[in-house]
């Protein structure tokens, strides 16, 4: 079992190396994204936290 997740992160790497190399503009958007996600998940939560305390 423990080799299968080995070779299973071994193939995510190549492939996120691959994307990387073969469409950087692509990879860079797809980035941006998941930042802009974490960064509106993390003003949600602040906000929450503002209402729950106020």
């Amino acid at each position: 079992m423990a080799t299968a997740k080995k070779v299973a992160l071994y193939l995510l790497i190549v492939f996120v190396l691959y994307t990387i190399i073969a469409t950087p503009k692509r990879a860079a958007q797809l980035v941006q994204i998941g930042f802009e996600g974490i960064s509106s998940a993390a003003q949600g939560v602040g906000e929450f936290m503002t209402q729950l305390v106020s």
